[in-house]
């Protein structure tokens, strides 16, 4: 698909989804009226507001103790405050890695005065998904990563990198998230294997798209035996932002999807755990 014409594709997405709401809250007008005239609501016989939706697929993982992490340590830690059948309520105090399941690496996780979680811009959280396939070379080598070629393949299939895109490394290595042993991949030296995106790759996007994240099924933006997080120090303070552990992305087309990034709002945080989905 052209470039334009996945923009126009996003915008006219947009304005149907708009004016499906209009309808909506015109339609919800229209049985409060019958109701406030006769006092019988009048069933209505458009189509549902899910139906005119399209597809929508989650992208996130469920956070719990017992999903992967990148230090071995659980992700999160319940505290019960209160329970129904004391209080007639339930209310858990929740400790989190900022890092940990599906989430966000805000532009301040990896520089000294970046943007935090709360600073990315609304707009930059909903965006054209560029969906790259590499898992025939991962089954390969859980040391793969995404590269200029790959980047290079796509878009000799869909046309330009679309504005203000997410660009998504599909490496199937979430099918593996049930087992730590094999999500992280890490070996007897203590070292980890899972796919990431190369750097080369990452200063192509930097040097030539305007991509405003990228994202990986894996535990980090990184490749698994990766030292020095090249990618992290060239992406992130860049004023870009970065999504690891999708979920999914098997069942998303390579190109046409918008990812919708719900981003969590803590002020100053270095990132956190996320509700993604892609329209499809």
């Amino acid at each position: 698909m052209c470039h334009h014409c996945v923009i126009e594709s996003v915008k006219e997405r947009m304005l149907n989804r708009r004016d499906l709401f209009k309808a909506a809250l015109a339609g919800a007008g229209a049985v409060s009226t019958a109701v406030a005239t006769t006092g019988v609501a009048v069933a209505q016989s458009a189509p549902s507001l899910k139906d005119r939706m399209g597809e929508i697929i989650d992208l996130t993982h469920t956070l719990s103790p017992e999903f992967p992490t990148f230090g071995g340590a659980p992700g999160i830690a319940y505290n019960q405050q209160f329970n129904f059948s004391e209080h007639g309520f339930n209310l858990f105090q929740l400790t989190i890695d900022e890092h940990t399941a599906t989430h966000i690496d805000a532009p301040l996780h990896f520089s000294k005065d970046g943007k935090s979680v709360d600073e990315i811009e609304p707009a930059d959280l909903f965006a054209p998904l560029v969906n790259i396939d590499i898992r025939e070379k991962a089954a390969l080598s859980a040391d793969a990563q995404l590269t200029p070629d790959d980047i290079n393949f796509w878009t000799s299939k869909h046309g330009p990198l679309p504005e203000n895109c997410c660009v998504a490394m599909n490496s199937g290595w979430s099918a593996k998230a049930g087992t730590a042993a094999d999500f992280t991949g890490r070996d007897d030296q203590k070292v980890m294997h899972f796919p990431g995106f190369h750097i080369e790759a990452t200063q192509m996007l930097l040097e030539q798209s305007s991509a405003v994240a990228i994202a990986v099924d894996t535990l980090s933006l990184d490749h698994g035996p990766s030292q020095d997080f090249a990618t992290h120090y060239a992406w992130l303070p860049a004023g870009r932002y970065g999504i690891e552990n999708l979920a999914n992305l098997g069942a998303v087309p390579e190109s046409g999807a918008v990812i919708i990034v719900g981003a969590p709002k803590t002020k100053g945080g270095t990132g956190g755990p996320a509700r993604i989905f892609a329209a499809v």
